[in-house]
């Protein structure tokens, strides 16, 4: 399953709205994969408070694995089709090209992911 940073962040936020659903997700599917650049929205806010190393620790502890290089054609497609910013055509494009499914909870995403044949949940 490739992760969208708002499941990654709900997951390491108790107080989220998402974080119930978030850690169920992360506990029943298998592999678990969020692209590079995704990887790196999640862990700004861990860097800015001091908390890199323990939420790095926490995410490999999970099994998280970074998905695999992006096509820059394909994302600049989906960005001039879609409109969505790069972030979410990144996750998009991770999912699409692996065969995965992907796991939001951004309305907006989850709608063209699904308008391209891409299976999301929750």
């Amino acid at each position: 399953m490739i992760l969208d940073a708002c499941v990654l962040i709900a997951a390491l936020s108790p107080e989220d709205a998402h974080h119930d659903v978030a850690h169920t997700l992360l506990a029943t599917a298998e592999p678990l994969a969020t692209p590079p650049l995704t990887m790196t929205e999640v862990i700004v806010g861990p860097a800015r408070t001091g908390q890199l190393g323990p939420v790095q620790f926490l995410l490999t502890g999970l099994g998280i694995e970074l998905a695999p290089g992006l096509d820059p054609a394909a994302l600049a497609t989906l960005r001039a089709d879609t409109g969505m910013p790069l972030p979410d055509c990144v996750v998009l494009d991770a999912a699409r090209g692996s065969g995965q499914m992907l796991a939001t909870f951004d309305e907006r995403l989850a709608r063209h992911a699904r308008a391209l044949g891409v299976t999301v949940v929750p």
